[in-house]
């Protein structure tokens, strides 16, 4: 997959991003990852929310490399297919494990209900937050004016 090609089947489209954009997502971020942590949240709830998060990460380093990807089938799948086109080698661990949670989220979501354990939840807001700390020392290298 290349940007590329991507643009031509019309998945993303170029997007210039500015550091109020960034904020706004910085926000998301933050109350998600937030309101996963909340003690009393069931597992499922706070699994979906950590992986909004993660999301939401991915989403801030697609439009720090100038694109962004369109809202249509899929889009959660491309979007962490994205980010090896942004980072390269060094996003797999991370593209791999959302993969596997999205999966995971899109039953939680759509068709069943105690779909994960305490355990999963705590794992995924855990990488989560470590990806969000990845894509801000990415930003604060590549994009200084971006920065947080």
């Amino acid at each position: 997959m290349t940007w590329t090609k991507l643009l031509a089947r019309k998945d993303v489209q170029k997007h210039r991003t500015s550091k109020s954009e960034l904020d706004s997502m910085r926000a998301l971020i933050a109350r998600d990852l937030a309101d996963a942590s909340i003690d009393g949240l069931s597992a499922d709830r706070s699994f979906a929310t950590a992986y909004n998060a993660a999301l939401q990460a991915a989403h801030m380093a697609i439009v720090c490399g100038g694109y962004r990807v369109t809202s249509k089938t899929g889009h959660h799948k491309l979007s962490f297919e994205g980010i090896r086109l942004v980072f390269g080698r060094g996003a797999d661990k991370y593209a791999d494990y959302f993969e596997t949670c999205r999966r995971k989220r899109n039953t939680i979501d759509y068709t069943h209900s105690q779909v994960t354990t305490e355990t999963e939840a705590k794992e995924i807001l855990a990488k989560a937050a470590e990806f969000y700390k990845f894509v801000e020392a990415w930003i604060t290298t590549t994009h200084p004016t971006l920065k947080k």
